[in-house]
């Protein structure tokens, strides 16, 4: 994938509005995919992409599961058929012995026939209007599977955009929760490198790559590198 001439250093604090980075004149592309790159460290880095999960190479990936660790729809069926039976055999041997995963836990099994090593199984919050304790869930939901993914010395781990199907939550809303909870997580791993978000469609790689430019510490003059390839 050829990496076109748009790097530069992007503070925390930065805006992005209307897919345009203020003060710098670099547009997210319109009209094509991209991969959007965030240095957060030497070697840190988090990536923003379109695709299928299921076909995308990385030690780990995560699957937004539900609470039964059942096949399903969407994402988390596409998981289970393409992976094999193994996938649903180990989902089923983790309920017999621990019963149902709570909304923000993760747990781990192979990956059986994808091109990654394991299936991490994170169950994210079901959108109840914001008001329940979603986004502590959701949050709560990135972090433990990073910290199994670390706890495995994985270099890589790969998301989706997690509650935002058949869970409903707002798009917008989870980005903002879900970037932030990411690179500080990363920022402290002993053994991830590398994560990425391989999004389903243009209108969700957007709205995250929108989140990733906007967000903020406070009390912080950190920055970090953004490239954009195509």
């Amino acid at each position: 994938m050829p990496t076109i001439c748009m790097s530069l250093t992007v503070p925390l604090g930065a805006v992005l509005r209307n897919q345009l980075l203020p003060d710098v004149g670099i547009a997210l592309p319109r009209d094509k995919d991209y991969t959007l790159h965030l240095k957060i460290g030497d070697p840190d880095e988090v990536r923003f992409l379109r695709g299928d999960l299921t076909e995308y190479p990385s030690d780990a990936i995560v699957n937004a599961a539900n609470s039964d660790l059942l096949p399903g729809g969407g994402l988390c069926g596409a998981i289970n058929y393409k992976g094999g039976a193994e996938i649903f055999r180990e989902c089923g041997r983790i309920r017999r012995a621990k019963g149902p995963v709570s909304p923000g836990g993760a747990v781990v099994t192979t990956a059986g026939q994808l091109p990654s090593r394991y299936v991490i199984h994170a169950v994210g919050p079901v959108w109840e209007g914001g008001t329940h304790g979603e986004a502590k869930i959701l949050a709560k939901c990135y972090r433990e599977a990073m910290r199994v993914a670390d706890g495995l010395a994985l270099h890589s781990i790969a998301f989706p955009a997690i509650s935002t199907g058949i869970f409903r939550y707002p798009v917008e809303q989870a980005a903002a929760v879900t970037i932030p909870t990411v690179i500080d997580s990363l920022m402290i791993a002993k053994h991830l490198l590398l994560v990425s978000f391989v999004l389903f469609d243009k209108t969700t790689l957007d709205t995250f790559a929108n989140a990733a430019l906007a967000q903020r510490q406070p009390d912080s003059d950190r920055s970090y590198e953004v490239s954009i390839s195509l």
